[in-house]
């Protein structure tokens, strides 16, 4: 952490890399020379507002973010396509071996590697909070949710850092110029200090805060009670999770003067307390009228869409469907996702292919978290042919809505879950959107054999060369034909109702083991898609029928319900670490078709790209070395 300073540094210019942002994020401080200025009225000091939300903002660009850069999910394998104009460094931190203490790949500590400096984020807070009282034209409830708010963005910095570096020195107050040297050089507190602090720092924040945003078109966006007991949530099982509850990794892990910075003994009464702000979380979250997706269907869409597309529908649009019309969506940022060209195939003849379009791919391991259609795991489903899931076969009139009638692809991919289809585009997969919308043969495919098949890769710096397609992430009304692209943006959520409710479950479960509360909300994400229900499921197609009845059974149900619902969203990044099952997953072969082969045999052979190579350093990012040697009180992260 670098000395503070009192003087405002110049323009701080607010990026979010998208369009559509609300006024609250078009108006920053230009040219600001002192603080009396940036607070001589309301004007400026909610200027000032916006540059403590505006480090946020940046989050937008998710592959930066490095919870959804490191789960493992998606690839960019720049190695493979020589390509140079991508910039995601993010994306590669999954292969390991990447990852410095010299100079840190997102450093969010610092402010370097692709990343924002979240602690100059904080001390913008801190000093909003100290001047927030000179503006005289300020009126009283607008100062109230102000501050609520910057509380709130405070609270944030520091719980985002905490998940990458554990024990951090916490900021609560801005040091001034004028201290002695030793005062600008704070060790680390503990990990439990962190996180309660945070936990503090929000409930100070929620009853300042609007429960919902009345004025939309301004304000969407901007912090509300929900998200902030949303948050509060989060925090509160972070702190219950294995990770950071006596984690023996840890056990010896002190400050230079012999302070411990992790519990020693786990506490299994921190996940009872997760679990009521869980609850907390969504019963304020249902009071005004959030609750799961179901499809909202645009007037172009042909009413007589057939069931299996509006199951479809129901969970890929809870994604991409529009922030003001999503009643799902608890948070999400300003700006729009902007990777979907890099994730988008080709699915006419001609489409237009920029460079280093269609590269982004899900490695095959990814797939085989999702569950058949009976609502199981693949390898537990008793009337599921796993033995035999790579050899070939042919769409039919009975899956034409998620296999094209005629197409030969291969077992794999037939009779799984809804969730499998709205995820994943594959080699004969059925891709409902790119404005065709016809719910009969004559919607679009993907077809992925060869370098001449229209989805395939023909050149060396555009194309899927995994052969799967993060198709969640696309936006079905987004269109690529011969003669244009034309992405219909999206906000990528950052917590949405069914993230909570599986929270809730998994912190039920932890707390005192299963019970019909915890199968209630597990059973009502699943219900969306046609699923039924865990213990039924179990009973009737699983090879363990009472894997959900002990609390170890079903805790690996409420992980895996997790990966899956929630795939690709940027979540299993942080998951997969609190659960300390991170390396158990990341360091999987990473896998992808054979696409330069035409034929199903040969199509069909996976190629495995490279072997990540991670250890158990990887579970907390290195602090870096210049930052050790300026201030000679931090220690480095374990295994560093």
């Amino acid at each position: 952490m670098k000395k503070n300073s009192t003087i405002i540094l110049g323009a701080f210019i607010l990026f979010v890399g998208m369009t559509g942002c609300k006024k609250y994020l078009d108006i920053v401080p230009q040219n600001v020379g002192t603080l009396d200025y940036a607070f001589r009225n309301r004007s400026e000091a909610e200027k000032y507002l916006f540059t403590c939300y505006s480090t946020l903002q940046q989050r937008s660009n998710m592959v930066n973010d490095p919870w959804f850069a490191t789960g493992g999910e998606l690839v960019l394998p720049q190695e493979y396509l020589g390509q140079t104009n991508l910039t995601a460094p993010g994306l590669q931190l999954v292969k390991g071996g990447v990852q410095n203490k010299d100079n840190p790949v997102l450093n969010y500590w610092d402010g370097s590697g692709s990343a924002p400096g979240y602690y100059d984020a904080i001390r913008r807070c801190n000093t909003f909070l100290e001047n927030v009282d000179k503006p005289i034209d300020l009126q009283s409830f607008e100062k109230e949710r102000w501050i609520a708010e910057a509380k709130f963005l405070k609270a944030y910095y520091h719980f985002f850092l905490a998940k990458m570096y554990g024990p951090i020195p916490m900021v609560k107050n801005n040091t001034p110029v004028t201290a002695p040297t030793e005062e600008t050089r704070p060790k680390r507190d503990p990990v439990d200090s962190v996180l309660s602090y945070v936990v503090q720092l929000l409930d100070e924040a929620a009853d300042g805060l609007p429960i919902q945003i009345d004025n939309p078109d301004q304000e969407l966006g901007r912090i509300t009670r929900v998200i902030a007991l949303s948050l509060k949530a989060e925090v509160l099982v972070a702190q219950a999770s294995p990770l950071f509850n006596g984690n023996p990794d840890y056990a010896g892990f002190k400050n230079k003067d012999g302070s411990p910075l992790f519990s020693s003994t786990p506490n299994n009464a921190l996940w009872a307390k997760a679990a009521q702000a869980c609850k907390d979380a969504i019963d304020l979250a249902e009071s005004v009228g959030l609750g799961l997706y179901t499809y909202i269907m645009p007037p172009n869409i042909p009413a007589n869409l057939s069931d299996s597309l509006v199951k479809e529908m129901n969970f890929r649009a809870a994604i991409t469907e529009t922030w003001d019309k999503n009643k799902e969506l608890v948070w999400a940022l300003n700006g729009s996702f902007g990777w979907q060209q890099q994730m988008f195939p080709k699915l006419v003849s001609g489409a237009v292919v920029a460079r280093g379009q269609n590269t982004i791919a899900c490695p095959f391991s990814v797939t085989d978290l999702f569950y058949t259609r009976n609502g199981v795991p693949i390898e537990e489903d008793n009337t599921w042919d796993y033995a035999n899931r790579f050899s070939a076969a042919t769409g039919d009139a009975s899956r034409q809505f998620y296999i094209k009638q005629g197409y030969e692809t291969i077992k794999n991919n037939f009779d799984r879950e809804v969730r499998y289809y709205a995820s994943f585009g594959f080699d004969g997969g059925i891709w409902f959107g790119n404005a065709v919308y016809t719910p009969a043969g004559s919607l679009l495919s993907i077809q992925g054999k060869g370098a001449s098949s229209i989805s395939g890769v023909s050149n060396a710096e555009s194309g899927n060369v995994f052969g799967i397609w993060p198709k969640k992430l696309c936006n079905y009304l987004t269109v690529n034909n011969a003669t244009s692209y034309t992405a219909s943006n999206y906000r990528l959520p950052l917590i949405r109702m069914a993230d909570l409710y599986l929270l809730y479950a998994e912190c039920l479960n932890e707390a005192n083991g299963p019970s019909e509360e915890v199968y209630h909300y597990l059973d009502m994400v699943r219900a969306r898609t046609g699923l039924k229900g865990i213990v039924e499921s179990w009973a009737r197609y699983s090879n363990n029928p009472g894997k959900p009845l002990t609390r170890d059974g079903l805790r690996q149900i409420i992980h895996r319900e997790r990966r899956i619902e929630l795939c690709m969203e940027g979540k299993a990044g942080w998951d997969l670490r609190r659960w300390k099952e991170y390396l158990e997953v990341a360091t999987r072969p990473i896998q992808g078709w054979t696409v330069s082969q035409t034929t199903t045999a040969g199509y069909y052979q996976l190629t495995t790209f490279y072997v990540p190579s991670l250890s158990i350093k990887d579970y907390l990012w290195p602090i870096s070395s210049s930052e050790l040697l300026v201030n000679q009180n931090l220690v480095q992260n374990p295994y560093w």
